[in-house]
């Protein structure tokens, strides 16, 4: 490991850690609360996917909504008005709105074949603002002068590396130049996190195969068509597998670094707190 003591990350002068784990455990309150201090810098995944990658997709998307409307299209055409996507760390609902749900157009659907080109999209971008991450740690230090560097990943880092490779290249440059962190929860929180998931349904990403065979066993189980697939319903019911196939996956990721356990995490509340919870772990580890 990039600290492999833990009294080499008490007297690391750059500390940088990259954590990881289902969205809703504390990869973003962690982030933040370290931006706040004035020594960290927060790089966001998702913020650079919706940003960097994603962006042009997003607004062209808007676009078309936007050409819909008789008034907006007129508007458009003559350059009367500009839409563009106000994405931030705190809201990222712009590229979650892109992505998605497959099944009925009345009920916010869209037909399975884009889904899973926009997912295509997803990957290559997650992949690419992962692997972005080792120049952000060198601007970070050179432009702004931040000593220390906080990457918060996206809950589907799992879907898009195989931490069972050693030369994959997106875990070797992450576990090369930070401390991978996997933030567990537990099984009460996998179940707060389904209902908070049923209150709320959102787009997520899936392995190709992974989303196929869930598409499949849906239809199967329900006897609904493609155009008769409740979108909500089925994110729901696959989030529920998700939370299951992704522990295994971050399992393994958390080979390459340490763990904390989400009840761990709640108990911080400043920079100090979380230095030293830090230094436990690779105790442990």
């Amino acid at each position: 490991m990039l600290y492999p003591t833990a009294d080499a990350w008490h007297a690391a002068p750059h500390r940088r850690v990259a954590l990881f784990g289902m969205s809703g455990l504390g990869k973003t309150f962690l982030s933040q609360m370290l931006r706040d201090t004035g020594g960290w810098f927060h790089y966001s995944v998702d913020y650079r996917i919706g940003t960097r990658y994603m962006g042009e997709h997003i607004v062209d998307n808007f676009k078309r909504e936007a050409m819909k409307s008789p008034f907006l299209r007129e508007l458009l055409m003559t350059d009367s008005i500009y839409i563009a996507s106000n994405i931030t760390f705190d809201n990222l609902a712009p590229l979650s709105t892109y992505l998605g749900k497959p099944g009925d157009p009345a009920r916010g659907g869209i037909p399975f074949e884009e889904y899973c080109h926009r997912q295509d999209q997803h990957r290559e971008a997650e992949i690419a603002a992962l692997l972005d991450t080792v120049r952000f740690i060198d601007k970070a230090q050179t432009i702004y002068g931040y000593q220390h560097f906080v990457c918060d990943t996206g809950g589907s880092i799992c879907e898009v590396v195989d931490p069972d490779n050693p030369d994959d290249p997106v875990l070797s440059a992450l576990s090369t130049h930070l401390l991978p962190v996997w933030i567990k929860g537990s099984a009460a929180h996998a179940d707060e996190l389904a209902r908070r998931f049923d209150r709320a349904p959102k787009p997520m990403y899936y392995q190709p195969q992974e989303l196929l065979a869930n598409w499949q066993a849906y239809q199967d189980e329900t006897g609904a068509t493609e155009l008769e697939v409740d979108p909500d319903e089925f994110i729901r019911w696959s989030y529920r597998r998700l939370l299951t196939s992704r522990q295994a996956r971050y399992a393994a990721m958390a080979r390459h670094g340490i763990t904390l356990e989400a009840d761990e995490v709640r108990s911080v509340r400043t920079e100090q707190d979380f230095v030293a919870l830090i230094g436990e772990a690779i105790a442990r580890a």
